[in-house]
Parts: C-alpha cells; structure tokens; sequence
C-alpha cells in the first residue's frame, strides 16, 4: 500500500466541494426509505463524475469520487436518526437495529421521546461526534491496516462472519433451536441477494409489523370494531392513496418499461 495518509493540501482542495455535496445528497436521503445507503453514495459518486473535468482518473484512485461518497454515506446514517427518533420509524436496516435496542429497555422512540427521555436524544446525537471524533484518531494511524483487510479472500471472510453470528445466536439464549433459525435466515438473506431482493424492507417490515398491529387493535378497540373507523377521515384517505401509489406505482412503471422494450 502507497500513499499518505494525512490529506495534502491539494487533496483538500479538491474535497471540500464533493464533501458538500455528498451532505446535501445523503442527508435527505437518509431521512426517507430510499433504498439505504447505496444509493446516495452511487448518486454521490455519479454526480462527482459528471461535474469533473478529469473523468478519466474516476476508477484509478480519483479523490472526488471518495470524498463525495464517503460524505453522503455518512450524512445518510446521520439523517435516518430524524424518523427514528421523530416517529418511531427506521428508515434503514441499521435504524432498525437501534430501534429494537431501544425496545428492548422500553424505550419507544416517537414524538413523546424528547420529552420523557430527552437524555436519550442527545446522547446518540453527542454519539455521533465523539463516534466521528474516535474514528478520526484511529483510522489515520491504522489506515494501512484496514486497507490490507481487503486482500483477505472472501471465503475466509464470510466464514468468520458466519462462525460469530452463529455464537451470537446460541448465547443469546442458549438454545440449539436458535441456531437453526439464525441458519434459515441466512439462507433466506442469501436467496435475496441472489434475486435481487432488497432486505431493507424485509427488517423494517418485521420490525414496523408488531408496533402496526398494536396500534391497529387500539384503534378498533376505541371505535368498537367498526373497521370503517381505519378510513372514516379525510387524512385517513390522503394516506391510503399515498400508500397505494407508492406500492403500484414502481410495478406498473417498471411494466411499462417492459412493454416498451418489447416493442
């Protein structure tokens, strides 16, 4: 491995625009189910490459199409903590992660939170300064040794993922059973990954899919049972069509273009 690994002046010089932008792309992005942090990164790094006037270095080590990435994947990390903590709703695989962990000592994050538990708010949002602040002091002098872990074979690597989820799963309660469960959700998460089936959704589902049905019993408990109750209001409506147009409309766009390139 060659290179510095504290940033030249020139370097930069040619960062601080593609890191802007990064943040003006992630953050939004971050705030709303868009697919998690792949896309803002790939849109960072598309962006980068068309506003370049030196295209050709992009694939070789170009320090915009870094710079510009890296920021909008972390401002995306940063802005999925806005619904999280706002509503109660993540937006991303590992806002759902922080969400079950909150649960877990019964702490439900929603509007009520920055008033019942506002220590909580601005611990995780004081997290992400000192997590940012250690990151810097000890990536710079270990910078060379996480880029040699990328010459590890991926075999080996999945492997040991594999062997310390699986240690995960058993001491969590001891039980045989939950290995079998934590083997046939990977297998499940493999066949996504192999069709092309986004996993997000799948966690935020299972984690959004107790929480809706809660609030589901609540709310025919106080109408008496009427389902009618679930769509009496005009808002109730607004939101439905929303829902619905969310659902139909990547089918019957992704139909059309189907269609098109038959003909």
């Amino acid at each position: 491995m060659k290179g510095k690994a504290i940033m030249t002046r020139q370097d930069l010089k040619r960062s601080w625009r593609p890191w802007l932008r990064g943040t003006a792309i992630g953050f939004p992005l971050g705030v709303i189910p868009a697919g998690g942090s792949e896309v803002p990164t790939f849109l960072s790094y598309a962006a980068e490459k068309s506003l370049s006037k030196n295209k050709d270095e992009f694939g070789k080590g170009a320090i915009e199409g870094v710079a510009g990435p890296e920021a909008a994947n972390n401002a995306n990390a940063a802005g999925a903590l806005v619904p999280l903590l706002a509503l109660g709703l993540p937006t991303s695989a590992t806002a759902a992660v922080i969400l079950v962990a909150l649960q877990t000592y019964n702490i439900q994050p929603g509007p009520m939170l920055f008033s019942t538990n506002p220590e909580i708010v601005w611990t995780l949002i004081a997290s992400l300064f000192i997590g940012n602040t250690l990151l810097l002091l000890l990536n710079l002098p270990l910078v060379r040794v996480w880029a040699k872990l990328l010459n590890i074979p991926r075999p080996y690597l999945f492997s040991g993922i594999t062997a310390f989820a699986l240690m995960g799963a058993y001491v969590a309660n001891n039980a045989i059973f939950d290995l079998w469960i934590a083997l046939a959700v990977g297998v499940i998460g493999f066949a996504f990954r192999r069709f092309g089936v986004p996993i997000t959704p799948l966690i935020i589902g299972l984690i959004l899919g107790p929480m809706a049905e809660l609030q589901m019993r609540r709310a025919l408990q106080i109408s008496g049972g009427e389902f009618s109750a679930l769509y009496a209001t005009p808002m109730s409506k607004v939101l439905y069509v929303i829902l619905f147009a969310v659902i139909i409309g990547p089918l019957a766009w992704n139909f059309k273009k189907k269609l098109a390139l038959k003909k």
